[in-house]
């Protein structure tokens, strides 16, 4: 694993100054990705009995990226220093039964397959959705207490983990609880982009926004055919990596997209 030195550039540690987190430390970026042949191996997988979709594809694809291409995106802000993860995590925005979004953790999630992803989120969406999640109960402690100690109290949580990397073991939350970043399908709500906000108690380096699927036309080998196009946007913490990291990220996951089989090769 990569040592925290690695990260600590004095560009890095100005950048963690410099910047307040989520209040101007945001960079923004997205692109247009055609998954015409993605959609295919899908429809393969699900076949053959794997129930995948596009948000595990993409979940899994970019937990590949940030070990093969960007390992900077696997770090967080603590102290004014850059310190990386012990493990790839993430966590992905899934709908509620009540009609809210909740979130489910992944852990060392580039270490898994596609299968065993599919079968893996199933079960923890299955938990999260009957409200057996600590981030419910969490939520519905801190809904408590009235305003405006609800605020003070937040603040308070806020500084203690975020800012100076406190775990607080009965709220289950600590600096790491969300993982590197955050992936969401709004697309699955009726959204074509979104430009997401940086969860301010969350130390996650970026949120990923997969948007809705479209038929446009499209030019494949110099020629206009129709084709299936999904728009991915990012949100990036400034402090912690720069915009070239999103163009490695975007990159890597356009190889992945135009070759899906080698999402198999773990």
């Amino acid at each position: 694993m990569t040592s925290s030195t690695d990260f600590n550039t004095n560009w890095r540690k100005v950048a963690s100054t410099i910047y307040d987190k989520p209040t101007d430390s945001k960079i923004f970026g997205s692109v247009e990705i055609d998954i015409t042949d993605l959609e295919s191996y899908i429809k393969t997988q699900r076949k053959a009995g794997i129930k995948a979709t596009l948000t595990h594809f993409f979940l899994l694809a970019t937990a590949r990226a940030i070990k093969e291409e960007v390992p900077e995106f696997n770090t967080y802000w603590k102290r004014g220093n850059i310190y990386p993860y012990p493990h790839i995590d993430a966590t992905v925005s899934v709908l509620m039964n009540n009609g809210e979004m909740g979130s489910v953790k992944v852990e060392k999630i580039d270490t898994y397959t596609l299968p065993q992803l599919v079968e893996l989120l199933r079960t923890q969406i299955q938990i999260a959705q009957k409200g057996d999640d600590k981030s419910k109960s969490s939520k519905d402690l801190l809904a408590k207490i009235p305003w405006p100690f609800r605020k003070w109290v937040y603040g308070m949580i806020r500084y203690l983990t975020v800012h100076w990397g406190v775990s607080i073991p009965s709220l289950g939350l600590s600096a790491s609880n969300f993982g590197a970043f955050f992936l969401s399908n709004i697309g699955s709500i009726g959204l074509d982009i979104g430009y997401p906000a940086l969860f301010p108690s969350a130390n996650v380096s970026f949120v990923l926004i997969m948007g809705g699927v479209s038929q446009k036309p499209w030019v494949v080998e110099g020629q206009v055919v129709p084709r299936t196009i999904m728009t991915l946007g990012a949100a990036l913490d400034h402090r912690v990596v720069d915009a070239s990291h999103g163009g490695k990220l975007f990159r890597f996951l356009k190889k992945m997209v135009a070759q899906p089989t080698l999402l198999e090769k773990n």
